[in-house]
């Protein structure tokens, strides 16, 4: 064996010893995932966008399942949306974030939201599957969103525009079923 070889093999088993003595890859760690076990750097923005998905499929993409309606109980819907679902519908919308720094800029100031009740009724019960007979319950709201915009661009020439009276719509529907018949002693046959 030549001595070029064995010196080159000697820096190989350096190399693996250096490698096994950092915090991150290590061989006695017990189970490992491999070379998909070294931490890889995840872009804030990207970050953001998965929190934002999360967020919105835990909170407002689920469609609840309510008690049965009563005779004589009032049957409006009574929640509005929230000032955070009426802001990220307008930011799917018309979205600011993700703008460049320093380059293109745009920012929502002064917001003043208005909801309006535009529908409310509630359908005939039907069977779905996986959820048994039920009644859907339509609530749909208009609401209003003033605020004051402000666009900065830096470059090619570094300029602001302010829009004080900026307003957009958006139409949000909150759906909910409602059980039909007794949940505690089975089905009624009113339906």
């Amino acid at each position: 064996m030549s001595k070029k070889t064995l010196s080159l093999a000697s820096y190989a088993l350096l190399a693996c010893a250096c490698l096994s003595a950092t915090g991150c890859i290590s061989p006695s760690r017990g189970n490992s995932l491999g070379p998909l076990a070294v931490p890889v750097p995840l872009s804030p923005y990207f970050q953001k966008q998965q929190e934002d998905r999360y967020w919105e499929d835990k909170r407002y993409n689920n469609v609840p399942i309510l008690g049965p309606l009563t005779p004589g109980a009032p049957t409006t819907g009574l929640d509005e949306p929230s000032d955070d679902q009426v802001m990220r519908a307008l930011e799917r919308a018309r979205p600011t974030q993700g703008g460049l720094p320093l380059l293109h800029e745009v920012q929502r100031n002064n917001v003043r939201i208005v909801k309006e009740k535009i529908a409310d009724y509630v359908d005939p019960p039907r069977v779905v599957p996986l959820i048994g007979p039920v009644q859907l319950h339509h609530v749909h709201f208009k609401c209003t969103v003033y605020f004051t915009e402000v666009t900065r661009v830096g470059w090619p020439v570094p300029y602001t525009t302010r829009n004080e009276d900026a307003m957009e719509v958006i139409y949000i529907d909150n759906n909910h079923f409602h059980m039909v018949g007794d949940p505690d002693f089975g089905m009624s046959a009113t339906y």
